[in-house]
């Protein structure tokens, strides 16, 4: 039986195959957590997400889905019920975007829309609605997005992006309030972290980091350590987002 500050409890990280969602699963294990890794295309990568989170000693589950498909987040919820026993703690990790300078307004396709916004929006609509009923029936829960400084200072990877990632932290305060008191619902807003989706742009990412106070860009484990708090120490915070770039957005 795994021991730690999270032990007894079950959580679910969205897109967890690679960076920032596998670095908060294997993150929760370490806490005593019970942990579904879900994937959409990264098999190989998920197993071996699923394999350090189980190493740790807690249960552990694979379920592949899309989480832009609401019958695909059900599904990986019931699977979690089903095998684990309940939902303690969701973090809504899956998204994705596509690169288009922001001046090229003509280049972003209604594809570009949907693709991003049903995935960063909506998927995380999906799965906070689908863990409600489950959270509560044990007691209270806790839902993280992850959003992006792009949400808040509308540069980033694409207007597309930028857009979702606003919405999804309005969404995370608007979930905080009808949620409230048994369930909490915050967001971490990462700058730049040295995942997969920087690759090719290495330059780039130096650039961004010698420009914050901590010289550095952010790496997925300095994103999980505050998805993870939120669980284990900043149990008073609900609606909260917490910027993590190093300082180099600070206002």
């Amino acid at each position: 039986m795994s021991t730690g500050r999270l032990a007894g409890k079950v959580a679910i990280v969205t897109g967890s195959a690679t960076g920032i969602g596998a670095a908060t699963a294997i993150g929760l294990a370490r806490e005593g957590a019970d942990v579904v890794v879900n994937y959409s295309r990264s098999q190989t990568e998920a197993e071996a997400t699923r394999d350090a989170c189980a190493a740790l000693g807690v249960r552990t589950l694979l379920v592949q889905g899309d989480c832009s498909d609401e019958a695909q987040v059900k599904h990986l919820v019931a699977e979690t019920v089903t095998h684990l026993g309940g939902v303690d703690i969701l973090v809504n990790n899956a998204g994705r975007t596509r690169f288009v300078p922001l001046a090229d307004v003509d280049d972003i396709t209604d594809d570009d829309w949907n693709d991003i916004l049903n995935l960063n929006v909506k998927g995380a609509f999906y799965a906070a609605r689908a863990v409600v009923a489950s959270m509560r029936a044990r007691g209270g829960g806790l839902i993280v997005n992850v959003a992006s400084i792009s949400g808040l200072t509308g540069g980033g990877s694409s207007i597309p992006y930028a857009v979702s990632k606003g919405a999804l932290i309005t969404l995370t305060k608007s979930l905080a309030k009808g949620l409230a008191p048994d369930i909490r619902v915050n967001a971490v807003a990462p700058g730049i972290v040295t995942t997969r989706w920087v690759a090719g742009r290495e330059d780039h990412v130096e650039r961004y980091g010698k420009e914050a106070p901590m010289g550095r860009a952010a790496g997925p484990e300095d994103v999980a350590g505050v998805i993870v708090g939120y669980a284990t120490h900043a149990t008073f915070l609900t609606g909260d987002i917490t910027v993590v770039d190093g300082g180099r957005e600070m206002r």
